[in-house]
């Protein structure tokens, strides 16, 4: 049995497990007095509760994860063809660090959800129901390998051998008897056009289209800008790319400050952040005083703001400070790309270009 929290969503049965888990419990908030009468023992396992629950403590409902949960709701309920039409798929392409792969995987626990409900965890013929098959790519992913971890998903028997073709059919098999009707397939951005290999994945994965009765829900970065779409052709060839007609390109936007409804987004993300807090010294609205700061230091990227978030809380606890603000977020370290952004939003949010109102609120 696996520890909760620890599985591969690559695995039925750490996709159930996400599916069917329960919300975490929030950690009970102590005052400061509360927190200072603890043993060591007990402030050591109530530290590490909050720990667990500030990296874990549940999605928040951005208006880019509600549009794009929309937008995917469309599409898989247009795709009610029988088996001997082509279905259209999802293909969610975006910059890191946006929530692409939360967008598609919470889509999947979802609709996962709703099938079981409605239509049980057996099939007509008695095998186990598998609403959603989920597989993450590799850099060396093959036509084979494509295969295998499809069959590796469900638990096939025979993944460890076999040709790509035997593969593909017990994959396909493993879709039919399990009514699978979604298929998350993330970091296509592995799959590499300019190579023999890479064609043959992305044209395995029409294959798969054709062949399946399953709508496709593709997660990758910068494919418009590879080229995907259009399959790796060039020039006139271009009109004869399958891919930028089956499939519905869906963006995700960071999060701006330029505009009054930007604002409006940005200071919500932050009074819902605040709301999930378990610190004895925090205070509402000590997150929004802060918004034009936490704007800076993740240029709007909602993965980078949860990460600081989550290391601020850490050293908040650690340091026995018990509340977040910008002297000690500013010893939080994050990603590159955030740090490398950081000066030009400081400079542009103190000069103004943003707006009176973003500046005010650093």
């Amino acid at each position: 049995m696996s520890t909760p929290g620890l599985f591969s969503l690559s695995r039925k049965e750490g996709w159930n497990q996400y599916v069917n888990t329960p919300p975490r419990q929030r950690p009970e908030m102590l005052t400061r007095a509360h927190l200072d009468a603890l043993g060591e023992d007990a402030r050591e396992d109530y530290n590490d509760q909050r720990h667990d629950w500030h990296a874990n403590f549940g999605i928040i409902q951005t208006p880019q994860l509600a549009s794009l949960h929309e937008e995917l709701d469309q599409i898989v309920a247009s795709n009610r063809q029988d088996g001997d039409r082509i279905r259209s798929a999802a293909v969610i392409d975006a910059l890191p660090g946006l929530g692409k792969t939360t967008i598609a995987n919470l889509y999947g626990r979802t609709y996962d959800r709703q099938q079981r409900r409605r239509l049980g965890a057996v099939t007509a013929e008695g095998n186990e129901r598998v609403p959603v098959f989920r597989v993450g790519l590799t850099s060396n992913t093959t036509l084979r390998t494509l295969n295998r971890m499809i069959c590796e998903f469900y638990g096939h028997p025979a993944t460890d051998r076999g040709s790509a073709a035997a593969l593909a059919s017990h994959a396909l098999d493993c879709v039919l008897n399990c009514d699978t009707r979604l298929g998350i397939i993330d970091d296509i951005h592995f799959i590499d056009l300019d190579r023999k290999e890479g064609l043959a994945v992305s044209n395995h994965l029409k294959w798969l289209a054709n062949e399946l009765p399953v709508t496709f829900v593709y997660v990758g970065v910068g494919l418009a800008e590879r080229r995907f779409f259009a399959d790796g052709l060039t020039g006139k060839n271009t009109v004869l790319a399958q891919t930028a007609r089956r499939w519905t390109r869906l963006g995700v936007e960071p999060f701006h400050l330029n505009s009054d409804e930007g604002r409006r987004h940005w200071w919500s993300l932050l009074k819902a952040s605040e709301r999930q807090l378990v610190l004895a010294e925090h205070r509402p609205g000590m997150l929004v005083d802060l918004a034009g700061y936490l704007f800076e230091r993740t240029s709007g990227h909602i993965g980078s703001y949860f990460t600081l978030l989550m290391r601020g809380c850490y050293r908040a606890i650690r340091g026995k400070t018990e509340a977040l603000n910008r002297d000690l977020l500013d010893q939080v370290r994050l990603d590159e790309a955030s740090e490398l952004a950081r000066k030009q939003l400081a400079a542009a949010l103190a000069h103004g270009t943003l707006s009176s109102k973003s500046k005010a609120a650093s």
